[in-house]
């Protein structure tokens, strides 16, 4: 799929399904909870994500390269 057709569709603001282990649930509602007031899964993981995209794309592509050959 061509990149800017799939970038066309996504909404200012939209929904995904996200699986994720039981476990990992967990660790995020004991992150949330260790914050002040009350931050939701759906906020603790858009800054998680936010956090990976800052970090540059360097950073992904080193992941990327360690799991090819790890």
């Amino acid at each position: 799929m061509d990149p800017d057709s799939k970038t066309a569709t996504v909404r200012s603001l939209d929904r995904v399904n996200l699986q994720l282990a039981a476990e990992t649930f967990a660790e995020i509602d004991a992150a949330c909870a260790t914050r002040p007031g009350n931050v939701s899964r759906n906020t603790w993981i858009a800054e998680a994500v936010q956090e990976k995209l800052a970090r540059g794309p360097a950073v992904t592509a080193q992941s990327n390269e360690r799991r090819a050959h790890g």
